[in-house]
């Protein structure tokens, strides 16, 4: 048998790094080969490294990896795209910082490879770099992302009765994974009322390209209710809420 590979080459989204041993840091990536994978940066915390500049999270990069005992190993890094808008205004880094870590929540090292996240995650982050309103790509981000994963949430049919969805105000329930018509939802606990217009618009976002959902302009009452029901609904899928949209609020304001 040949022997196993040492090294190995991935593109990859820096998503976030910690310390690790006195001078090293630890990354969590998103690779477009393997999919998520944490890997070692020696000597990255030290002010003449020359890795370090390029493994800042939000940077999309290229890196030459060496198989270690427990960890794969850095050995060389290049910058791809910086995406340099987002690091220029806060609020473009607190609306990144949310579609990284719902990513880093719903995925895990070993999975199998799904390179249209990779493609979606690397379109969004180039979406809220530059768009002058980068609210619609994220909320594409989310909706497909769900979907990609497995958690697409049902928007035609009643999630409880399967009736079709008629054009009236509707409830979401995050138990049922869904949409539920009036009968079924009213006076249901946990389930939030949902107005035909923030449904509407979630439709659209799940079954269209980016270039069509781009074109959708809802008003700042249907935001607020649409990212309601997606974050509720990724709360209860993960158990635990996103400590990004908390800072997003705190940028907002």
């Amino acid at each position: 048998m040949p022997p196993a590979q040492r090294s190995f080459r991935v593109e990859a989204i820096v998503l976030r790094h910690s310390e690790w041993g006195e001078a090293d840091r630890l990354l969590t990536l998103y690779t477009r080969e393997r999919g998520k994978l944490r890997a070692i940066a020696k000597g990255a915390r030290r002010i003449k490294s020359r890795k370090a500049g390029h493994l800042e999270p939000f940077t999309r990069v290229t890196l030459q990896l060496a198989k270690g005992r427990d960890l794969a190993i850095i050995t060389q890094a290049e910058t791809v795209e910086a995406y340099i808008g987002l690091r220029d205004d806060l609020l473009r880094t607190a609306i990144a910082s949310t579609a990284l870590e719902m990513l880093d929540r719903f995925t895990y090292e070993d999975e199998t490879n799904n390179v249209n996240i990779y493609h979606l995650l690397t379109e969004t982050l180039q979406r809220i770099s530059n768009l002058q309103d980068p609210w619609v790509a994220a909320r594409f981000f989310e909706v497909q992302v769900l979907d990609f994963l497995g958690y697409r949430p049902q928007l035609v049919n009643c999630a409880n009765c399967g009736e079709e969805i008629l054009p009236a105000n509707q409830y979401f329930s995050v138990v049922q994974g869904g949409i539920l018509c009036p009968r079924c939802g009213a006076g249901l606990p946990g389930a939030q009322p949902v107005s035909m217009d923030a449904l509407k618009y979630l439709r659209h976002f799940q079954r269209s390209t980016f270039s069509a959902a781009h074109q959708a302009r809802p008003g700042m009452d249907v935001r607020v209710e649409i990212e309601v029901v997606l974050q509720s609904y990724i709360t209860y899928l993960l158990e635990r809420e996103l400590k990004s949209p908390g800072f997003l609020a705190q940028v907002r304001n």
